[in-house]
């Protein structure tokens, strides 16, 4: 895997996860974000601390930071924790929702055993509220894509809500409507990411174009956009 590099300096670094590549993973052999950068440091001569401060699914795509020291480690974990941290993803869904934009608010249970959520009532003691707002940017004849914001984030989100909704995503194969439990080529990207420097505290934004090829038949919106 060719590492993209979108910014770096002394205390952060932001780069491009492609889908299929974990965040983080404890299976030896299996190659991740974090080995990846620290192996990237350690060739530099810099000294290889990568501290993981937000997490994307292995099949979903997108940017991200990463500290390059423990000092900006907790100052960009204290951000994710109070929600100053913003995202925005795209995601293409299987079926045209019925409003060109809207929020979502749901809650979700997490089924371990099953690595799942499912939309459950507010009843319910171990379900989390779950939110989220989408704006319509384009379409075709059957697909539609949408710009997401997460108000909160849960396990899944966009995937369980948008599939609750009557839209799933496509290539999700755990949600969609010919759910298999495998999932591939999941057009989902987090294609916005923006925080405060932790040693600045200037408000940092980088945005990026999705790649993979469930986003291919939306490469016209971009190259006009």
């Amino acid at each position: 895997m060719e590492l993209q590099v979108i910014y770096e300096d002394d205390s952060v670094l932001v780069v491009y996860k492609p889908a299929g590549i974990a965040t983080q993973t404890g299976r030896v052999g299996q190659k991740d974000m974090e080995s990846i950068l620290r192996n990237y440091l350690a060739a530099k001569g810099e000294a290889p601390y990568i501290g993981v401060v937000h997490r994307l699914d292995q099949p979903v795509e997108g940017v991200m930071v990463f500290a390059k020291n423990p000092k900006a480690a907790a100052a960009l974990s204290a951000q994710v924790q109070s929600r100053a941290i913003g995202k925005n993803y795209y995601a293409v869904t299987e079926q045209i929702p019925e409003s060109t934009e809207g929020t979502l608010t749901d809650y979700l249970l997490f089924q371990r055993k099953k690595n799942m959520s499912i939309v459950t009532g507010a009843e319910n003691k171990d379900a989390k509220k779950a939110e989220l707002s989408y704006v319509m940017l384009a379409q075709t004849s059957c697909h539609a894509l949408l710009d997401v914001g997460l108000k909160t984030g849960r396990h899944h989100q966009i995937r369980v809500q948008m599939a609750h909704m009557g839209s799933p995503l496509i290539g999700d194969g755990k949600y969609g409507h010919t759910a298999n439990g495998r999932t591939a080529n999941l057009a989902l990207c987090s294609y916005r990411i923006a925080f405060d420097h932790p040693v600045s505290g200037r408000r940092e934004e980088f945005q990026i174009v999705p790649k993979g090829k469930s986003f291919e038949e939306f490469r016209e919106f971009w190259l006009n956009s």
